[in-house]
């Protein structure tokens, strides 16, 4: 009885060992957009055990906030919205690291062209992630073309989902980025407007998390700061074993696809520009704690 009793304790020990270290991992929340992919890589290397860090990968930038609220992340990747939206109910919420800005990386496409949708007279379908930038940049999109009278029936999908879709008759307008964009053109829907052509948008990628949760992991972010310069040096000199050991990430983008990709993006990881720091502060997205 002594030794089932002994036994017992061992086990519940070893578990409950196990769940704090579990408890202990630094969760960060991302998707697989293409200037979130140094942390994948980081990942796919192994550097990121050692730093105790696990990587909770969504297909959205609704669903990536969405884990942060409900307490299962302490990180998550997204643009000055999903910080914005999330700030109104956390009074602390930052960003710490800024990763990229768009250039041309989030993207309207239709089956119709501009002119198309201008003349049409049939509800139009719109697809995106209503909870994320794509809804700004549709209002965007909308305001500059004069389409805000049109009949439009929104449908909130991810992007996984809307990658799926095909061009039918019915007008269509989808609201995405890269690399879902990729696959959207093998179906036949192009490219109206993007983050490149018009320059009204700063769409700017980075990590978020509370002040609290900063400082208590400080020194983990500074070394994870370093893992995804490190990351986006070996991209740039050698982008094909970096595409190599993340492509499983890329949902059907071939090399020449992924390369062409990284043209929509400008990387702001080092020496982020004055002009852009500036921006943002004048739009409520605070830089002070910034990990540069």
């Amino acid at each position: 009885m002594l030794k089932k009793s002994i036994f017992l304790l061992f086990t519940i020990f070893i578990f409950t060992s196990c769940s704090i270290q579990e408890n202990k991992k630094l969760k960060i929340a991302t998707t697989s957009w293409i200037g979130y992919t140094p942390l994948l890589y980081a990942q796919e290397k192994g550097w990121l055990e050692p730093l105790n860090i696990k990587l909770l990968n969504v297909v959205s930038l609704s669903e990536s906030m969405y884990l942060y609220k409900g307490n299962n992340a302490d990180v998550y990747m997204g643009t000055q919205y999903e910080y914005n939206f999330l700030a109104q109910k956390i009074e602390s919420l930052i960003p710490i690291m800024l990763m990229n800005k768009s250039n041309g990386g989030d993207l309207v496409m239709s089956n119709f062209s501009v002119d198309e949708l201008q003349k049409t007279e049939q509800e139009i379908d719109v697809y995106l992630e209503m909870d994320s930038i794509n809804s700004i940049l549709f209002e965007v999109f909308i305001k500059k073309y004069n389409l805000e009278n049109k009949q439009i029936n929104y449908i909130n999908k991810d992007q996984a989902y809307i990658s799926e879709l095909k061009n039918i008759n019915k007008a269509t307008i989808i609201v995405t980025y890269v690399p879902y964009n990729k696959i959207l053109e093998k179906n036949g829907f192009k490219s109206l407007e993007t983050t490149k052509n018009n320059y009204d948008l700063l769409v700017i990628d980075g990590m978020i998390t509370t002040k609290e949760t900063l400082n208590e992991n400080k020194k983990t972010f500074l070394e994870l700061k370093k893992l995804i310069n490190k990351a986006i040096e070996n991209l740039q000199n050698d982008p094909k074993e970096y595409y190599e050991t993340i492509k499983d990430y890329l949902i059907d983008t071939n090399y020449e696809e992924f390369s062409e990709s990284l043209n929509d993006i400008i990387w702001i990881n080092k020496n982020i520009p004055e002009k852009i720091i500036e921006n943002l502060s004048n739009k409520n997205f605070p830089t002070r704690d910034l990990i540069k």
